[in-house]
């Protein structure tokens, strides 16, 4: 190990990869580290799967590619993975039941291109069930060390929620369980949480990241990226889960690898960034407008120019995205019948009783009321009236966006209405619909959009600010990120858990 006082729980991605290049430490000692870590902050309910076995096998394996001299860049950098995404060898199961033990017999694509590039996967990550929520307090399966399921814990305050549905992993990277997460985004699943635990996040543009090997929830919406302490580590893994596969996943966008680092020094004196007037109307909590309202005065010093735009349908996102993702998610989710694979009920009458018990003694109860509205929003006599007219109005928001990058190169507000809420405060399921206000829009229109570190609210909790460009934008918003963390610290802060 390194002699430095430095820990390699405090150092990025970045930073582990050019120790490791520089053999000042081995993927083996990094990876019983966080190891370690992990075991020490069971109570977090952060990870669902561990094999110490396996995560040593791959460093072995990576420390001799370092040794000969052809590893891949990320060679023995830890990471670890959201349980959507199929993997060899761990178990995956979308926190679910219906899932529970089941191991894939290959791994998903962006799981593989990680591999490729070197990185060794610690565990798999906790979220809500079946990537359906947005606090994380859904998961039906026990984590690493606990008896019963549990909510996934903020780092900041035990007592509140990481945001979701990607909580597991915005909450391993903020405690420093480890250094980058993969995480999914359907309406705000990377941007949410990792504004609510005070880590950089991003999702890319709709196509760019494969969904070959990810549990479909929304197929026309979910898109796979990463969350991590800076945009210059997001940027470095971002460049390596990116790429065509449209071999395996037919929404696939056919353009090569991009090197999301190149602009990350580039000069933003000019950069136009649009300010929506929506995005800050009476649901937007003070501590929050304060903290957004901070970080856009930094762009100004930094030279860019605000300016005043209008995202007219922002108030219809969130209709038409529960309508939209329900329905698809009954769709995908049928194939969770108890016949090929997945969760089977013990007694059963005949082949339909079969069907009914499975799938209710598996489901939860938001992954019940999913599927329930999807279906009836498909049904016959409502699909005019309800499904098509939400994928009109989605056109209209995705056209709203157009409008608005006539007039700036980036978009940017608040992630989220309020900082983190207390486990358990938000019983009604639409108080939860509603805190996606600010992230449905960009999901809708498939945009790349990210959140990055902005400031502390109430009760010192993180405010995340959410930067949106256009379709393939993610160099610039990488690099309007990396300069207002040159310029600020709220990136390098940390919660007593990450000590």
């Amino acid at each position: 190990m390194s002699t430095s006082s430095t820990q390699p729980h405090e150092l990025g991605v970045a930073a582990l990869a050019r120790q490791l290049k520089r053999r000042e430490t081995s993927a083996v000692e990094l990876a019983q580290h966080f190891l370690a870590r992990i075991r020490a902050q069971q109570d977090l309910a952060a990870f669902l799967t561990i094999d110490e076995d396996a995560t040593l096998a791959q460093a072995r394996a990576q420390d001799d590619a370092l040794a000969a001299g052809n590893a891949g860049p990320l060679a023995g950098v830890p990471i670890a993975h959201k349980d959507v995404f199929v993997t060899q060898d761990f178990a995956t199961t979308a926190a679910s039941r219906m899932l529970a033990g089941y191991r894939s017999p290959f791994d998903a694509t962006i799981v593989a291109n990680l591999a490729q590039a070197g990185c060794v996967t610690l565990g798999k990550l906790s979220c809500d069930e079946f990537a359906m929520g947005g606090d994380n307090e859904s998961a039906a399966i026990a984590a690493v060390g606990l008896d019963a399921p549990q909510p996934v814990r903020n780092p900041w305050d035990r007592a509140r929620v990481p945001g979701g549905s990607s909580g597991g992993s915005a909450a391993a990277v903020a405690a420093g369980l480890a250094p980058g997460a993969t995480a999914s985004d359907t309406g705000g699943s990377i941007r949410q949480p990792a504004a609510l635990c005070g880590i950089t996040g991003i999702k890319p543009t709709y196509g760019r990241a494969s969904r070959y090997g990810m549990i479909a929830y929304a197929s026309s919406l979910d898109q796979a990226g990463v969350m991590a302490r800076s945009a210059e580590d997001c940027a470095l893994l971002l460049s390596h889960l990116c790429g065509p596969d449209i071999e395996r996943d037919s929404t696939s966008v056919d353009m090569p690898a991009e090197d999301f680092s190149r602009q990350l020094t580039g000069s933003i004196d000019g950069l136009r960034i649009g300010v929506p007037r929506e995005f800050f109307g009476d649901g937007l909590a003070g501590d929050v407008r304060a903290a957004i309202e901070g970080a856009l005065k930094e762009y100004e010093k930094l030279g860019a120019k605000l300016v005043d735009i209008s995202l007219p349908r922002t108030d219809l996102a969130v209709p038409v995205y529960y309508i939209i993702s329900p329905a698809e998610a009954s769709s995908n989710l049928a194939r969770f019948d108890g016949v090929r694979y997945g969760h089977r009920a013990a007694q059963y009458a005949d082949l339909l009783d079969m069907y009914k018990k499975s799938r209710s003694e598996a489901f939860g109860e938001e992954v019940k009321r999913r599927i329930m509205i999807g279906t009836y929003v498909l049904s016959e006599g409502y699909y005019d009236a309800y499904y098509l007219q939400a994928q009109r109005l989605r056109r209209m928001i995705a056209d709203d966006f157009q409008q608005a990058f006539t007039q700036c190169d980036v978009i940017a507000g608040p992630v989220s209405p309020s900082v983190a809420w207390s486990i358990g405060a938000k019983t009604d399921p639409l108080a939860t619909y509603l805190a996606d206000i600010y992230t449905l829009p960009a999901s809708l229109a498939g945009l790349p959009a990210m959140s990055v570190p902005a400031g502390f609210g109430s009760a010192g909790l993180p405010v995340g600010l959410q930067l949106i460009a256009n379709h393939f934008g993610e160099a610039r918003l990488l690099n309007a990120a990396h300069r207002l963390q040159q310029a600020t610290d709220f990136h390098l802060r940390r919660p007593a858990a990450a000590s």
